[in-house]
């Protein structure tokens, strides 16, 4: 019986019950609910969590009410369950947790029921006369590996079972359709399970002569053919290797089980044997060579033999033991090969190695000697093959590398210990191996991690003193992070070991920081971010972990008002918060809550979150926040809701819903504590006190995010938002989530949540907080929409009221049918909410279906009505295409199709039939052929089948043709435009978007309807289904269309070809294999460039490919590919013609980049990059660039990871060249052929006058240029590629020689380096030598390349210096090549340090007298060498004052060099020449100025800004004695930037020089003056309109003069004036789009704010962009508050005023067919936002009127002049009257951004004038404040209610008339 009939009839049973048994029956009815619940769910972990509830409630039933059971309800119990379980056979936690209720029943009840109710089932599937299916297997794998009793059964009827069994097996293995299935390896894994689990039965099976034997010979023949190849599925092939040697394992005698085992070993080579296991005899003949039959076998037998087995000898042969003899030739011969399967072979020597340990002692004694000798073969064998693979770029490689590697020092170790050997010659080889290795090695410190612990760390660091500095180069390279800080924790950790035990703490710590403090103080203040962050998320926790008291020498060490210093602080407290669950205010006193609260207004995110964790985190859930936090906390979020970075709003909402759990927790303590649940230790009153702290916090915060999703706010403040609100409704609601295993709510959270609504409080889901998150289903951003929904759906109560689902149909259908792709996508997610919240259904389909509320109806419905849309939309388009794409432009109901139906139907089958199936196959047919037909301008054409997609331009032309014919008018000329017109713009989103969603939906709906039911598909829809997808890729060239369909037709392929049935397989096969043929075949027109789709078809169909397979369609695909691509050109090739060669390229190149072909592609790399390099010579420039696209991405893949770390430089990989080539050694000898080609033609007589191209070469030289240097003997084959390198020095061409150079850093040993650089050294010539100046370039090249290295020792870079200082000819004009001359300056730079001071001089003199020497005739490399002259000289103090001594007098050309270098470089930083080019620079402005060249005046004007700046002081320095000509350099600059001469950059230049030399300015009415200009200059440059370089500029120049200027007012007159037109561009640009203008314009104010405190020490400290705009305000009123204007200042910020005007053009807007809208000029402005914080200003600026005159004027002026409008508008407000209930119109408002702003500019002008109306009696007969008060409140009560939300600064003001000051 079915679970739903047996729980039906013991359900009915119950009703009869005994009323007596009450209780009993109340629980047993509850334990029923959660069984249905559970089978019901189709969600694992609510399955589980319903078993677990069931588990409990059985439990509490007695034992004495379930024997009053009567037999019949027992009965029924026992069967439910077992049906229970039996429906639940693929979920093995599931099944255990339903087999403990059975095995409750059978200890406490009737073990005997169940133990034959079990019985029968088990009968059912051995006694069937049918096959054994995939159900019945997994019954019995169920049965045997989850049941108690099951296991008991399976002892009984284990010969029955088995004989089933070896009938099934060979069955499966005969149908291709079933042998690589799930059925096939779900056979296998129940023959494992068999021979581990009933080990006894199945011996005397296989060791004794019987009459059964010859249904376990049969399994045991199936399983070998299995291993042998028979099954392409190398799961199931691992596994069958894996049965084959539990089989072995049930042997009892040693002898015999070694006997099988060595005889299973040798049956997997060939030639075909004989196997013999006991009395069982099978034959083996390997179907293939793939190796995965050795794999599988020597897998198998070391996971399942006993050691007596492994230890066992070959008593046919002189092989002493199975372990050595026999597994480890085989395991190091799978290691060595390059198979697909490396993973799994080197898992298995981690086995071996893992097994060999564990039987060591065994080992010794068979020997009588040591296993791993110092000269031991098998020692040198494991070291190679761990050594080699330690870089493999196969993953899991590696990791298990790394593991093989540990254990094989274990296993050396215990040798030692045994043979009593102490020298450990092994260890020392290792440790001094892995020290050469260079610190971008990654496989290094894992390897040093494992070898610490013998070695010891006095041993490591000191052989390795400079380990500190690697380990920060490691924690500053993303990849090499995760292996430095583990290092370092191994270091730290051995270290601890070694310290004595007598030590205190204190004492340990100091210890530790002689080692280690500077280095982790480094980490933590280093300016490279994720050198920090490594240093605060790996470094700190181990050391304190390690070292506890560490944190009072790092507090020590820090001072937070340092730069960098305060990150460190905060991160320092919250780590040792987190570890030890101290409290940090402790550690530092008060003074500790101070820097937190100086931390948390830091205007670096990074600091601000530090600040934000260390408040929040806590290792206690319990320790609910002091008082104090939780203040912090509400001053700290509201601040930061805007925050720009994504990274900043994750952290934000993890730490505080870490808060808020420890609130929840806390609190919840308290409510059980104060219901006797638990005893605590206080009093009620202070548990009062935390509760009401508490739970205020949480409504606080729970309230916080709703005033933030109105329309118009920011993105960044509403996704914040969102996430403060998920955090709060996940840790305070009782929502329990399925889909998260940890940070579930507590059980009794609703104790808590109960005490807290009983104070009026926390109320989440009121109607208002709905309407709001409703209205943000219609944000602009997919973000802020789809996380509105899932809100909704999660939490909120599960229907919505009726107005609102109807508004919600109504307002979704019209979204759907907008052209707008966004619009249509906000139509298609409210109707997929709707239908989920409230079930609801359109009216037409309602009468059909009102007998039947079940999910199928509804989603056969939901599916009909939009079937009928989407064919009305069809219609539409094949009658009149513009009027489709404006009304119903068809891809927003495929859309809705997609994520209404598909995603959320429960159960695919029930709604779909035959007809409708076939009927939504026709839509997307005709739609897709419409569509194409549409772009292509010919449906005869596109239905003929021919797969040539139309050009872009014949696309233009075809819709043109389609808007001219259906607009009735002649031909149009758009041709004439460059920007496409609004209906041409409307036909081809159209298309596209519908072609893609077309191809998105067909791919889900194929894959969801295989999943559930195989029937409802025919071959022939999928053939159907096949077409479109084929139609779209093939005859569509919109990049948009093809990569938006491959989605859905990889989703078609993955479902066909892992199908059981073949038919359905062959589908994308012929797909394949059509698409092949396409790419073989000559065409006119490109099918794979230009986003052409047939690469991604082919893409997808091998993408889909099983992974665990052989994947022998890219097999086929690459070298169809490979060969069509190797075909000569014909005679006859025709340029202009897409050649069949230069198509297979383009797809080999699509392939090689597809992500989802992961590392398989890598086994043909090899080939691939050879056809690449040698298709580079090919005469056909098609050919030779599909060729470089290819290889380019081709090595991308092959090299891996870039090392990522600055000192790696950019272009470096992580993997060396011995790692490279023993991964793909078939390269080796080809690039080295080509290297040594080119190398010779070099030396051929006559090479020096002609110029041999090749190439290939150049390609080679980049590849190697990008490995890693590494460590090679020099007996290795690397070493073979240095001497073409050397010899490439001479070639004719730049970037050869240029490249060559690196190639031989990256091939040559570092070792090998001083040797190399001094044989260059050697070599270079003398003056009166004859010498090729490409060779002598090249080799200065190689030089510097191996100097640049850094790894050239001191020793030998002195006898090197004394070399280059002899060819001191080779920088004089003595050489005549520039860029010789240049290149040698470069050395002798490099060199400096090691050249002596005469020759320096030397050299410096003629590097003088040359750059000022006249130049004749123009001279190739001449500028790189001026360059690199300059740089020489500027490097010392004395030539560098000489040199810009001279700058007024030398060449344009020198000029520009100099400034320009100047501009870029930073050496000069390190000198004391600030001042004297300072002053050169400021006497000269005039002249560069007035100059005709833009660049120069830019680059001057760059430089000098770049000097003034220099030095990271708060204000620029001026100069002590001012330039005379100042005041005419700043007008010239003022009026270049009032009359806008020259382009932005030059303009942003102008500006930021002007701001920093204005100060300098000693006339006073003159700078008055210049200051005006100045100010009304940055008033132009801060509009949103202007460009962000400008903006940006605006703010810096505020940092540059504005406090300076403002000092140097004094008491002037004109101060407050200034001032206020500085605070107002301030503010301006502190709500700018550009995140840069804004945090300069936050440094400006943190300057004013130092300035006019009087605190000028130490470095500012500059805040956060949001206190830093408060702060401004506070100045204004503060400084200006009398002084005119300022009102008018403060209003100017606020938004519009004529709410009539916004309602008038909100309702005339309506519905929109146009495309596009008008973006917001600055999206990041809230005008809502900033009415909030004028508000309180405007009020304190009211109670300051008494004390002036004039203000008190200034504000009767504007209430007398503003009065009437505030009131008509608030009668227009009070006259929107929303209805009871929601309407469309109200809809529509609610998400209008220019209402909502309007309404909160007119409620501050409105409090603002009630304020006025209270202090002033003179202007209440303008309106009585009683009735606007009124009024005013009601308004926003209405509006409140209705779903409009303010910031709570209004609402405040509102609510109480007054709102805080």
């Amino acid at each position: 019986m079915s679970f739903e009939n047996v729980i039906k009839s013991l359900r009915d049973c119950l009703l009869t019950e005994d009323p007596a048994a009450e209780n009993g029956s109340q629980i047993l009815q509850l334990f029923l609910d959660k069984l249905s619940e559970s089978s019901r769910s189709s969600i694992k972990r609510s399955k589980e969590r319903s078993l677990d509830e069931a588990v409990q409630l059985l439990r509490r039933i007695s034992e004495a009410q379930l024997r009053g059971l009567e037999e019949e309800r027992l009965l029924l119990l026992v069967r439910l369950l077992l049906s229970l379980q039996l429906e639940m056979v693929s979920i093995s936690t599931a099944c255990r947790k339903v087999d403990q209720m059975l095995q409750h029943l059978a200890a406490n009840v009737d073990h005997q029921m169940v133990y034959k109710e079990t019985l029968n089932s088990f009968h059912s599937i051995v006694h069937s006369d049918q096959a054994l299916s995939l159900e019945d297997l997994q019954r019995a794998c169920m049965f045997l590996e989850d049941s108690a009793v099951g296991r008991e059964v399976w002892r009984e009827c284990y010969v029955a079972m088995l004989q089933k069994v070896s009938e099934a097996l060979p069955a499966v293995l005969q149908e291709e359709s079933q042998r690589d299935g799930q059925i096939c390896y779900i056979a296998v894994k129940v023959c494992l399970q068999v021979f581990q689990l009933l080990p006894s039965e199945v011996a005397r099976l296989v060791w004794e002569e019987n009459r059964s034997k010859e249904a376990v010979q049969r399994i045991l023949q199936a399983l070998m053919d299995i291993i042998s190849g028979k099954c392409c599925n190398r799961d199931t092939r691992l596994l069958a290797g894996t049965a084959v040697a539990m089989l072995i394992n049930t042997a009892s005698e040693s002898r015999a089980a070694g006997a099988a085992a060595w005889s299973l070993l040798q049956a997997c080579h060939p030639p075909p044997r004989q196997l013999a296991v006991g009395v069982l005899q099978v034959r083996c003949e390997p179907a293939g060579t793939d190796g995965v039959e050795r794999l599988a076998v020597s897998r198998g037998l070391l996971t399942c033999c006993r050691p007596h087995v492994l230890l066992s000898p070959n008593h046919n042969s002189t092989q002493t033991c199975l372990l050595l003899d026999g597994l480890f030739p085989l395991v190091y011969a799978l290691c060595e090969e390059k198979r697909d399967f490396h993973y799994f072979a080197f898992e298995v020597l981690a086995l071996w190695l893992r097994r060999a340990k564990e039987c060591v002692t065994d080992l010794w004694k068979m020997a009588g000697a040591r296993l791993l000798p110092d000269d031991s073969r098998l020692l040198q064998q494991l070291t190679h093959i761990i050594w080699t693979n330690a870089e493999s770029p196969v993953e899991g490689v590696r990791e298990f590398a790394s593991c093989a590697f540990a254990l094989l020092l274990n296993i050396y170790d215990m040798d030692c210990e045994q043979f009593c050997d102490a020298k450990r010659t092994f260890y020392f080889t290792l440790l001094e191996r892995l020290l050469k290795l260079p610190w971008e090695a990654k496989a290094k410190y894992p390897r040093l991690c494992a070898l610490l612990p013998y070695v010891g760390t006095d041993l490591v660091l000191g052989q390795h003193a400079e380990v500190s500095s690697q380990l920060l180069k490691c924690l500053s390279t993303n990849h090499l992070s995760p292996c430095g800080a583990e290092f370092y924790k191994c270091l730290i950790q051995q270290q601890r070991r070694e310290l004595p035990a007598s030590l205190s703490e204190l004492e340990m710590a100091g210890r530790w920081a002689n080692s280690w403090q500077p280095f982790l103080l480094q980490a933590l203040t280093s300016e490279v971010t994720l050198l920090q962050t490594n240093g605060s998320t790996h470094l700190l926790p181990c050391t304190f972990q390690v070292f506890p008291s560490a944190v009072h020498r790092l507090l020590a060490s820090l001072d937070p008002r340092r730069p960098g210093q305060l990150h460190a602080w905060a991160c320092v407290l919250s780590v040792y918060r987190a570890i030890s669950g101290c409290s940090p205010w402790a550690l530092q006193g008060g003074a500790a809550l101070e820097t937190l609260q100086l931390a948390l207004g830091s205007a670096e995110d990074k600091v601000r979150l530090a600040a934000l964790d260390l408040l929040c985190r806590s290792p206690k859930t319990r320790a609910i926040p002091a008082a104090e936090e939780m203040k912090a906390l509400e001053e700290f979020l509201p601040q930061n809701l805007n925050c720009e970075s994504s990274p900043f709003r994750q952290h934000l909402q993890a730490a505080v819903r870490r808060f808020l759990v420890r609130v929840r927790d806390g609190c919840l303590a308290h409510v059980r504590a104060a219901k006797g649940e638990k005893k605590e230790g206080f009093s009620h009153e202070s548990r009062k006190d935390v509760l009401d702290q508490g739970i205020g916090f949480v409504e606080w915060l729970g309230r916080l995010p709703y005033s933030s999703l109105s329309p118009g706010l920011s993105y960044q403040r509403k996704k914040t938002a969102l996430l403060l609100l998920s955090a709060v409704l996940e840790t305070c609601t009782d929502t329990w989530s399925p889909d998260k295993k940890k940070g579930q709510p507590p059980a009794n959270v609703g104790l808590l949540i109960e005490h807290a609504r009983r104070r009026g409080q926390w109320d989440f889901f009121c109607r208002t907080k709905q309407l709001l998150l409703i209205s943000c289903l219609e944000d602009s951003t997919n973000e802020i929409r789809e996380l509105s929904a899932a809100l909704l759906l999660r939490f909120f109560p599960p229907s919505f009221p009726a107005d609102v689902a109807q508004v919600l149909e109504t307002r979704s259908r019209q979204l759907l049918c907008s052209p707008r792709v966004q619009e249509a996508q906000m139509g298609a997610l409210m109707m997929k909410t709707l239908l989920q919240k409230s079930g609801h259904r359109c009216e037409e389909c309602s009468r059909s279906f009102a007998a039947n509320s079940g999910g199928a109806s509804r989603d056969r419905c939901v599916l009909r009505v939009l079937l009928k849309e989407l064919e009305e939309h069809y219609l539409t388009a094949k009658a009149d295409m513009m009027l489709s794409a404006r009304t119903k432009p068809i891809h927003g109901v495929l859309c809705a199709l997609q994520r209404c139906w598909l995603e959320e139907a429960a159960d695919v089958r029930a709604s779909l039939d035959r007809s409708l199936i076939t009927k939504l196959l026709d839509l997307l047919e005709e739609i897709s052929q419409l569509l194409l037909a549409v772009l292509r301008g010919d449906r005869e054409a596109c239905a003929a089948g021919k797969y040539a997609p139309p050009s872009f331009c014949d696309m233009g032309n075809a819709i043109s043709s389609l808007i001219s014919q259906q607009s009735g008018g002649g031909p149009t000329h758009e041709e004439d435009c460059v920007l496409l017109s609004e209906e041409h713009s409307l036909v081809l989103t159209c298309c596209w978007v519908s072609l893609k969603e077309a191809g998105v939906f067909l791919g889900s709906l194929v894959e969801k309807v295989l999943k559930e039911s195989r029937q409802l598909l025919t071959k022939q829809d999928l053939m159907r289904a096949s077409e479109v997808f084929k139609d779209i890729l093939l005859k569509c060239r919109h990049w948009g269309a093809v990569e938006g369909c491959c989605v859905g037709f990889t989703k078609f392929c993955t479902s066909l070809l892992s199908s059981d049935d073949p038919d359905l397989k062959e589908i994308p096969t012929q797909m394949l294999k059509d698409g092949l043929q396409v790419v073989q075949c000559p065409r006119s027109t490109s099918v794979t460039r230009r986003a052409a789709g047939l690469p991604m078809l082919i893409l997808c169909v091998l993408s889909a490919e099983e992974a665990s397979k052989a994947r022998p369609l890219l097999a086929l695909s690459v070298q169809t590919l490979l060969d069509t691509a190797r075909r000569p050109l014909g005679d006859s090739w025709d340029q202009t013609l897409d050649l069949p060669q230069v198509c297979a390229v383009h797809t080999l190149q699509a392939l090689v980049r597809g992500a989802g072909l992961g590392a398989a592609v890598l086994h043909f790399a090899p080939a691939v990059a050879i056809l690449s390099l040698t298709l580079l010579s090919s005469p056909c420039w098609a050919m030779r660039n599909a060729a470089l696209q290819l290889y380019s991405s081709l090595c991308s893949r092959m090299l891996g990871q870039r090392s990522g770390g600055a000192e790696a430089g950019p272009s470096q990989h992580s993997v060396s060249p011995a790692a490279f080539f023993f991964h793909y050694p078939t390269l080796q000898p080809f690039l080295l052929g080509e290297l040594r080609g080119a190398a010779q033609q070099l030396q051929e007589p006559g090479a020096r006058a002609t110029l041999h191209l090749q190439p290939s070469l150049y390609p080679i030289l980049t590849l190697l240029a990008q490995l890693q240097p590494g460590v090679q003997d020099s007996s290795e084959a690397q070493l073979d590629f240095l001497p073409p390198i050397l010899q490439l020095s001479a070639s004719p061409v730049y970037g050869v020689r240029a490249m060559a150079s690196r190639a031989l850093v990256a091939m040559t040993p570092p070792s090998g380096y001083a040797d190399l650089f001094l044989q260059l050294t050697s070599q270079l010539p003398g003056p009166q030598d004859s010498c090729c100046h490409n060779r002598l370039h090249g080799q200065l090249l190689q030089m510097k390349a191996l100097l640049d290295s850094g790894k050239v020792p001191s020793d030998d870079l002195r006898e090197a210096a004394g070399r280059i200082q002899a060819s001191v000819w080779l920088g004089t004009t003595a050489q005549r090549c520039p860029l010789v001359r240049a290149v040698y300056l470069s050395v002798v730079d490099s060199l400096r340090r090691h050249c002596s001071e005469t020759f320096l001089l030397q050299l410096s003199g003629r590097l003088m007298h040359d750059l000022h020497a006249p130049q004749h005739g123009l001279q190739i490399g001449l500028s790189s060498f001026h360059q690199q002259a300059l740089c020489f000289l500027c490097a010392d103090p004395k030539w560098a004052r000489q040199i810009w001594g001279d700058f007024s007098a030398a060449s344009p050309e020198l000029r520009l060099l100099l400034v320009t270098w100047l501009r870029d470089k930073r050496g000069w930083r390190q000198t004391d020449m600030k001042d004297v080019i300072q002053r050169v620079l400021q006497s000269s402005l005039k002249e560069a100025l007035l100059g005709d060249s833009v660049d120069y005046r830019t680059a001057y004007l760059a430089a000098l800004v770049a000097v003034m700046t220099d030095g990271g002081s708060a204000l620029p320095q001026p100069l002590s004695s001012p330039e005379p000509r100042l005041p005419e350099c700043l007008h010239l600059l003022l009026q270049d930037l009032e009359v806008q001469n020259g382009g932005p950059e030059f303009l942003s230049q102008a500006l930021h020089a002007a701001s920093l030399l204005l100060p300098q300015l000693t006339n006073s009415s003159l700078k008055t003056s210049m200051l005006q200009r100045w100010c009304g200059i940055l008033e132009c440059q801060r509009a949103p309109e202007a460009p962000e370089v400008l903006r940006v500029v605006c703010s810096e120049a505020l940092c540059a003069a504005g406090v300076p200027l403002i000092c140097s007012l004094g008491e002037h007159a004109s101060l407050p004036a200034t001032m206020m037109r500085l605070i107002d561009t301030g503010l301006h640009l502190l709500q700018d789009q550009s995140q840069q203008a804004r945090q300069k314009a936050a440094r400006f104010a943190s300057l004013l704010h130092r300035s006019r405190r009087g605190d000028q020490r130490g470095s500012v400290c500059v805040m956060q962009v949001n206190r830093a705009l408060r702060l401004l305000l506070d100045l204004l009123l503060q400084e200006c508050w009398d002084a005119p204007g300022t009102l008018e200042l403060l209003l100017s910020h606020l938004p519009r005023a004529d709410l009539r005007s916004v309602l008038r053009e909100a309702a005339a807007a309506g519905g929109s067919s146009s495309l596009y809208e008008q973006d917001e000029v600055n999206v990041f402005a809230e005008p809502s936002i900033m009415s909030a914080h004028i508000l309180p200003y405007l009020l304190q600026l009211a109670e300051k009127s008494s004390q002036c005159s004039a203000l008190a004027q200034t504000l009767t002026t504007w209430a007398e002049e503003n009065a009437a409008q505030v009131l008509d508008n608030l009668t227009a407000c009070e006259q929107l009257q929303p209805a009871e209930t929601l309407t469309s119109a109200w809809l529509a408002l609610l998400v209008d951004p220019r209402f909502h702003s309007a309404v909160c500019g007119l409620f501050t002008r409105a409090a603002f004038l009630l304020h006025l109306l209270k202090t002033s009696a003179s202007l209440r007969h303008l309106c009585h404040p009683v009735s606007l008060q009124t009024r005013l409140q009601a308004v926003c009560s209405l509006l409140n209610q209705n779903g409009l939300n303010f910031p709570p600064a209004l609402t405040a003001a509102v609510a109480a008339g007054e709102p805080p000051l």
